[in-house]
């Protein structure tokens, strides 16, 4: 049966369970490599990873075990997805992250993983790290022709849920309905259609590919959309589930944002309905003699904390005595993430 989701999105079956982590926006996303061998001409991986050596959690750079497990414990993650690049590209250190991981939340912290490399001896071996969950990506090229692989024998071999993941590449109906009954016969459980998204990364395929953007607020390619939901409807009695640009940010996304602000924001932080925190800031030369004229006005000590160069205040605060104050005061709302992208700056005086 098809079933409807939120923002345009749509399955026949069973959702997988990583997928279930990531709609909660439960899932910290672990990017554990950039390198990669396959070249995807649709890739969408940024060009501050992109065949880089790189790590990061969600959205900030890491370098330690510390760091990796900080992430993971602001945002309360219940399951952590690994992605790169090809994490498989590097067995030691995606080996070791599962391990970490498992000891560091329980056997019920959910670890899926994406890689283009079908390989039962590698897939084996993240099994026994720890791994619950394996989603392949065979490149476009052997959509029609997955018998050359090694699927089939990697499914028998795995006793975890095993999946594919491509993007829904606009009228390519054709060869994602034979990949899909393809991973059917061979006893795949689940098969995602990602709706297919421009990034500056391979913005050169609107020109090679003929390709153009769905509309102007979107970066989702014309056609994707169209294509997934007629593999969809071919492929009724098999688990697919389609992923809409629109998704990913209005749901998965933002429900990650809130539950990390949720978790991070501290008591004079104010938390939006969208998941970004408002901050109030006063801005001094002398910032004690500034801290003074707040305690004079009768400001609590838990309402403010003075930074190196500003005092940041409680913005429902700092709104009542910006006229009064005497130093410039401005709300910054910000994305609760690693590098706190501000969305937006308001001048108080």
């Amino acid at each position: 049966m098809l079933r409807k989701m939120e923002c345009d999105s749509a399955c026949t079956g069973r959702v997988a369970e990583g997928c279930k982590h990531c709609i909660e926006g439960s899932k910290m996303v672990l990017f554990v490599t950039g390198l990669c061998k396959w070249n995807c001409y649709y890739c969408p991986v940024s060009l501050e990873k992109k065949g880089l050596d790189v790590m990061y959690a969600n959205e900030g750079r890491v370098h330690t075990d510390g760091e990796i497990v900080a992430e993971a414990e602001a945002m309360d993650a219940t399951g952590t997805g690994i992605t790169g690049g090809d994490p498989l590209l590097d067995m030691d250190r995606t080996v070791h992250m599962i391990r970490l991981l498992k000891d560091r939340f329980g056997r019920d912290h959910h670890i899926h993983l994406y890689t283009a490399t079908i390989d039962p001896e590698k897939a084996l071996a993240l099994q026994e790290a720890g791994l619950d969950e394996i989603r392949f990506h065979p490149p476009e090229s052997v959509w029609e022709s997955m018998d050359r692989t090694r699927l089939k024998e990697t499914v028998a071999a795995l006793s975890i849920d095993v999946g594919i993941e491509v993007p829904a590449l606009p009228g390519k109906e054709r060869e994602l309905n034979a990949l899909v009954a393809y991973a059917r016969a061979a006893g795949v459980d689940f098969v995602n259609l990602n709706e297919l998204e421009f990034s500056e990364s391979n913005w050169d395929m609107m020109d090679a590919y003929g390709y153009r953007v769905r509309d102007e607020l979107s970066s989702a390619v014309a056609g994707s959309r169209e294509t997934a939901m007629a593999v969809l409807k071919a492929n009724r009695r098999m688990n697919v589930h389609f992923c809409s640009s629109t998704f990913k940010d209005g749901v998965q996304l933002r429900r990650r944002l809130i539950r990390r602000a949720e978790h991070t924001a501290k008591p004079y932080q104010q938390v939006t309905e969208d998941g970004t925190i408002v901050r109030g800031y006063l801005y001094a030369e002398d910032l004690a003699a500034a801290e003074d004229k707040l305690r004079s006005m009768g400001v609590p000590e838990d309402l403010y904390e003075v930074l190196d160069n500003r005092i940041e205040v409680a913005p429902w605060v700092l709104e009542d005595i910006a006229t009064d104050v005497g130093y410039r005061c401005f709300l910054s709302e910000q994305y609760p993430t690693a590098d706190g992208l501000e969305v937006e700056r308001t001048p108080l005086n």
